[in-house]
Formats: structure tokens, sequence, C-alpha cells
């Protein structure tokens, strides 16, 4: 792909799928704008890297559409000073716009290739604040303590109580719950050590995270 086409269509994804989905955060567009999206795309998917669909990923994973990995960004409203936990690094992509909006990210994945692949890419980019770690996170991830911003980039059926328990006071939690029927996203956070809000974004569809329909102790 030349850089002059490259550059068009960063533009256009930006101006005709993410800014008409309301996300207008400058430094939500910025970061999507500097970030080389075509860099985390697979090689075979390369006409695909700015399009408004999902791309497909080894394993049976996808790439998020901009749209939604643009809405996310801006709901998290995320500071520079935040901890961020990414359950599901898959390409990298929202890994690296993280990266670039908080503070020190730690981002598991189930699948070694994953991890691998991302840390790469993201080292290409001088980025030094995030840690990758291999593992299944389908019911929580407590090895590296408490998170201001949790994203989960696969749906569960429903919220895990882990999840929220490992929010800072006043932390947020993107998650997608449901089933393939009916799915919603939904911010949660924490506003003290026994309560949480919870508010319906909107519907969207996200393959299952691996190994989330094992588990024993979801509430609604």
């Amino acid at each position: 792909m030349a850089d002059i086409n490259t550059d068009t269509a960063r533009y256009n994804m930006i101006e005709q799928q993410i800014r008409p989905w309301d996300v207008l955060d400058p430094r939500v567009l910025e970061v999507i704008a500097t970030t080389p999206r075509e860099r985390f795309t697979p090689n075979e998917y390369a006409n695909l890297a700015f399009a408004d669909t999902e791309i497909p990923l080894m394993h049976g994973q996808t790439m998020l559409e901009p749209k939604l990995e643009g809405r996310i960004l801006q709901t998290m409203q995320i500071k520079p000073t935040d901890r961020i936990l990414e359950i599901g690094t898959g390409c990298g992509f929202m890994t690296a716009c993280l990266a670039k909006l908080g503070g020190q990210v730690v981002s598991v994945d189930i699948y070694p290739e994953f991890s691998q692949n991302a840390q790469q890419q993201i080292a290409g980019l001088g980025l030094d604040n995030v840690h990758f770690e291999v593992g299944d996170a389908a019911q929580g991830w407590s090895k590296d303590g408490d998170f201001d911003v949790i994203i989960v980039t696969g749906s569960l059926p429903a919220v895990e109580e882990k999840l929220k328990q490992s929010l800072t006071i006043n932390g947020r939690l993107f998650v997608v719950t449901g089933t393939d029927l009916l799915m919603e996203a939904c911010l949660i956070q924490r506003l003290s050590d026994n309560d949480w809000s919870t508010e319906v974004l909107f519907e969207t569809h996200l393959p299952a995270l691996l190994n989330a329909r094992k588990s024993q102790s979801f509430k609604f």
C-alpha cells in the first residue's frame, strides 16, 4: 500500500467511520491517527487495514472494527497516570493505543503468538510501558494487582466478579456481555469497596473469550 494511499485510507477511516460513531475526543483521535494500524494487520488482509470490518486473526480471533476501538478508548477516559489491564492482546493495536494514552499497561492473552507478535510491533514504536503476560484471564486476573482501567476485548456470558474486584475506587471496566443473539457493551465503575455502577452503552457482538463459558462464578 503506497504511503499516500495509506494516509488517505487512515484519514477516511477516522472521518467516515470513527467520528460518525460520536468518537470526538481529540486525544483518542490523535492516538488512532498516529498509531500505524497497518503494522498490526495480518499481511494477507493488508487491504482491509482501514476497512469498517472485523479482520480475521489466528486462532479464530478478530481485530476489532476501527469505530469500536475508538468508542472503547473514548469511553474509558484514560488518564496518563492510569494503570490499565487489557484482557485479550490480539493483534496489539489496541494495546499500543492504550500505552500512548495511559501509564502502565498489562496485556494478557492465552495465545503466546499474539503476545510475541504484539510485543515486537510495540517495541518497534518505541513504547516501553507495556508488560505482556501469557495466561487465561477469562475468570479475572489478580496476579498484577488492581487497575484503574480494565478492557476485555472478547465477550463474556456475564460480568465476572473478580474483574470488578480488580478495579481501584473510581476504576472503569469495559466488557461485552451476553449470548450470540444479544450482547451489550457495558461500562462498570467502582464507586466504593462494595458498590459499582453499570451503564449499558450499545449493542454489539464480539467473539467469546476462550474458556469464558467454563466459568462458574458469573453474576449478573
